[in-house]
């Protein structure tokens, strides 16, 4: 675990909190190969600019057993365990964390998140267990993965009660595969009933499948599931200034 919290100057109480799958590329550029988002620079901007600002939780992966411990379905060299890394994660990090950091401890300020297999496995996490988390952070979202099988979960599964989520994808990955799933996602929670309240999607032109990418459209990301929603809360207010909302 590799936890990271606010300057404790910036809020009047508990904060929300954000989980995140791949650990290694969270925070600094050494643990991660290909460099890290840096996320706790972005907190640390909102929290200096008194805004609201989340505890980052970041959780390693089991390295060769990254792709069975976050895929939710078996299939392409995966025996797709994300259930049994869930019920762990619910059972014992979630409470853990709770328990020792001062962190919000329902459904809306609490958070999951990730990048690629990661942003699936978010995505899964927040609609498998919405009575833990409530907001979801899908970067670049695998949705390809067994044959697009999440699309078939999210048919047969009502929007949580509590739901917040931001999609992303760049148009140049994969010849432009993963912008048109995660469009094809964002449509269908359209129908579902989501709006621009809490439904932030960013399609990025120039975004490749890389922790460079991420790490640029991370603080919109954030803002969106914690600044805007307190904002929301209190009086509304609009996106994040440089984020593009699906139509």
């Amino acid at each position: 675990m590799r936890v990271y919290l606010p300057d404790e100057g910036a809020h009047r109480g508990p904060s929300p909190v954000l989980f995140l799958f791949d650990g290694q590329n969270i925070f600094h550029d050494d643990p991660s190969y290909s460099g890290g988002w840096h996320l706790h620079e972005a907190v640390r901007d909102l929290a200096g600019r008194g805004l609201e600002a989340p505890v980052l939780v970041g959780i390693d992966h089991g390295g060769a057993e990254r792709l069975t411990e976050l895929s939710p379905f078996p299939g392409d060299g995966s025996e797709g365990k994300l259930d049994d890394f869930l019920g762990w994660l619910t059972s014992e990090i979630v409470p853990a964390v709770q328990e020792r950091f001062p962190v919000r401890r329902d459904p809306a300020s609490t958070a999951i998140g990730g990048a690629s297999m990661g942003g699936l496995a978010a995505l899964y996490a927040h609609f498998r267990r919405p009575d833990v988390f409530g907001a979801a952070l899908c970067m670049s979202p695998s949705l390809w993965f067994a044959e697009r099988k999440i699309f078939e979960v999210l048919v047969s599964r009502a929007a949580p009660a509590s739901s917040r989520l931001y999609v992303d994808a760049g148009a140049q990955e994969d010849g432009g595969s993963v912008l048109r799933d995660a469009a094809r996602l964002v449509e269908h929670l359209r129908q579902q009933g989501y709006g621009e309240d809490n439904l932030l999607f960013c399609p990025d032109e120039d975004g490749a499948h890389c922790e460079d990418a991420w790490r640029r459209r991370a603080p919109a990301a954030l803002q969106f599931l914690f600044t805007e929603a307190e904002r929301e809360q209190q009086g509304g207010a609009g996106a994040p200034e440089g984020a593009q909302q699906a139509a």
